[in-house]
């Protein structure tokens, strides 16, 4: 554990943790925050007085990301969201834009120590040591991305090697020539990168990688999804779940059995996405701690997730999240009246090692969506068993079309693999 005292702490301890580091931001927010002072002005909050307790803070209202879209063009470039005069701010980032118009973040030099925190939670969940050398295959742009992972790993002890301005292949060298024992990247490029070693004639299975850590998509929590990771690097493969406006607030533990929340430093709530009332299977609504200079509080962040009712055998009492991340709200399907998420499709078409790359194609007919599945296969006879395990797991009969290998994209970041086409004939 990356701190054992507070992974352990009981659930009431924890509860009054998180009461008062809320406590101590929200003085803070109130007397110099405007996005966050209008917010609670408006739901009658004026003083740090009127929160008293835990009922105070669920009547304060949800914040949703278009607001932050809506404060930016009328404040530009960086909203109003900022706790303190500009010249504290050392950092700025942006959302990576595949969930609408991409909105920037600045970060002073303690959230950037806070975001390294949070990620020293998610690299010692997975087992990685200060011996290990951690690879990040990574643009560096200005999406945070793994950046702050890549500060997560030197403040764990870790060697942090970049892998910036490379072509998969000399990443693959790279990591060989350097003993990489640690890769973090998302899902998506983990079975890249095994492609690529493939067609070189590489092994990837046989290099020193043993730990691999998997962000920006819900694959690593896919079980076919982690095994062909896992089984391509010869590896175990963890879970990680962060946004760049919430941080680096779930984690895997050796157990792999969903992600645990970092309670010492979010506060999680799983709600109705129709009420806005509690629930155990709904949307994560997120409060951060540390990130005083921007924060975001009780934040709809879209995700499904559902919350586990048993204790983890790993000793943590963070809550725990069933599955992971099961997927974006909005990436929900109706398909003949059926609901069906990306994720449950990828979780069929991952365990048929012949495919390699998928996309899901979304024609709209009326109010209702009609899908068809593309999978790269040398032989269109392995669609009719692809289009039989779909029909098994999601209870409908869904198009399946084969398209050679190598011809759809890959991804270094968040795959896009659910394309929406005009509207059939």
């Amino acid at each position: 554990m990356f701190d054992p005292a507070l992974e352990t702490l009981p659930p009431e301890q924890v509860s009054a943790h998180q009461w008062r580091r809320f406590r101590a931001m929200a003085r803070d927010l109130l007397a110099s925050n405007p996005f966050v002072r209008a917010k609670w002005r408006a739901a009658g909050v004026r003083s740090v007085d009127d929160l008293v307790g835990w009922d105070d803070f669920r009547r304060l209202p949800h914040t949703r990301k278009d607001e932050f879209v809506e404060d930016q063009a009328a404040h530009p470039p960086f909203g109003s969201n900022l706790t303190y005069p500009l010249e504290r701010y050392v950092r700025v980032h942006q959302t990576s834009g595949t969930s609408g118009q991409p909105i920037r973040w600045l970060e002073t030099s303690e959230s950037w120590e806070w975001w390294a925190r949070c990620w020293g939670f998610v690299l010692r969940g997975a087992g990685v040591e200060p011996a290990d050398r951690v690879f990040f295959p990574f643009s560096f742009g200005l999406f945070i991305g793994f950046w702050a992972g890549f500060e997560g790993a030197r403040a764990l002890g870790a060697l942090a090697i970049p892998g910036g301005g490379q072509d998969s292949a000399t990443r693959l060298a790279w990591m060989q020539a350097l003993g990489a024992t640690v890769l973090v990247c998302t899902p998506s490029y983990a079975l890249h990168l095994i492609e690529v070693a493939r067609e070189r004639g590489q092994d990837s299975a046989k290099g020193c990688v043993r730990v691999t850590v998997h962000a920006g998509e819900p694959g690593a929590s896919i079980p076919p999804v982690r095994a062909r990771i896992e089984a391509g690097w010869g590896a175990r493969a963890y879970d990680h779940a962060g946004m760049t406006e919430v941080g680096a607030y779930g984690y895997e533990c050796a157990e792999q059995a969903g992600l645990h929340v970092n309670e010492s430093e979010f506060i999680a709530e799983v709600i109705d996405p129709a009420t806005g009332g509690p629930a155990r299977d709904g949307e994560l609504v997120l409060t951060n701690l540390g990130r005083v200079g921007s924060p975001v509080i009780r934040y709809r962040t879209g995700d499904r997730a559902r919350v586990a009712s048993a204790p983890c055998a790993c000793g943590r009492t963070f809550v725990r999240l069933e599955g992971g991340i099961l997927g974006r709200l909005d990436d929900m399907l109706i398909v003949r009246g059926v609901n069906v998420f990306p994720a449950a499709i990828e979780g069929v078409v991952r365990r048929f090692p012949a495919v390699d790359e998928f996309q899901i194609e979304v024609f709209r007919d009326g109010e209702l969506d009609e899908v068809r599945v593309v999978v790269e296969l040398e032989d269109t006879a392995g669609v009719r068993p692809v289009q039989e395990a779909l029909r098994q797991a999601l209870g409908i009969r869904l198009e399946v079309a084969a398209v050679p290998p190598r011809s759809l994209p890959r991804y270094e970041l968040k795959a896009r693999r659910v394309v929406r086409r005009a509207p059939r004939g």
